[in-house]
């Protein structure tokens, strides 16, 4: 009884983690007792009130995941259980918003391949995510920007994918705000892509000329070296 009540008295006194310990311990210590079940979903929620904030440390949030999913295994026909999967569902969605949030300071500091690295690494995780139309528009936006300020190697490369990826989210988010913003950037995608094929030929026939001139001045200094011999 003392373990039990103290453990109480700790969760209305918000000490979360210590309650959450002493509801466990006397859950493990005392398994046939009638009041095993209740310590075991006060444990498991403990852990879920002790859990923080989005943009702090989730080790807690991890904690209590595994918790109510230890208890929703052990006690399945538990009145208790019946809102263990929304509380389950809220700290999966508090994971994935602190990785959402990660990949899209990435994209406000400008780094675009970052930005969609990160992005694509939340929807792999999270793959029922609710941010996904979010995530969409991000890396549109990110591909976007990689492809119109690309450098030369890249640039052909990054304004195809660029382009397919305006197609995907038109496919994936139709008659949407991010589908308009895919549309506007597909255009001026397209008419970069004009824009640098020209560059491209340009730069491309300098180099033959160049390549040309190098191997006339080879010839002629291949030339005098035969003379001198």
């Amino acid at each position: 009884n003392v373990g039990f009540n103290t453990a109480y008295a700790n969760y209305y006194q918000k000490s979360y983690r210590l309650a959450g310990h002493q509801f466990k311990n006397f859950a493990v210590s005392f398994p046939d007792d009638p009041r095993a079940e209740e310590a075991s979903y006060m444990s498991a929620l403990c852990y879920y009130e002790g859990s923080y904030d989005y943009n702090l440390d989730q080790t807690n949030t991890d904690l209590a995941i595994n918790e109510l999913q230890n208890f929703l295994n052990k006690y399945p026909n538990s009145e208790r259980s019946k809102n263990i999967n929304t509380l389950i569902d809220e700290l999966m969605y508090k994971q994935e918003f602190k990785a959402y949030e990660n990949a899209r300071q990435y994209y406000k500091m400008g780094q675009y391949k970052a930005a969609v690295i990160t992005f694509e690494n939340v929807l792999e995780d999270f793959p029922s995510t609710k941010l996904r139309p979010k995530i969409y528009d991000f890396i549109n936006k990110s591909n976007y920007e990689l492809a119109m300020f690309s450098k030369y190697d890249l640039k052909a490369e990054r304004l195809d994918k660029a382009i397919a990826y305006t197609r995907f989210v038109e496919k994936e988010l139709p008659g949407t705000d991010y589908t308009k913003t895919a549309l506007d950037f597909r255009k001026k995608l397209e008419d970069e892509k004009v824009k640098f094929a020209k560059v491209q030929e340009t730069v491309e026939k300098q180099r033959a000329e160049f390549t040309e001139k190098q191997k006339a001045e080879e010839a002629k200094i291949k030339a005098k070296e035969e003379e001198k011999e």
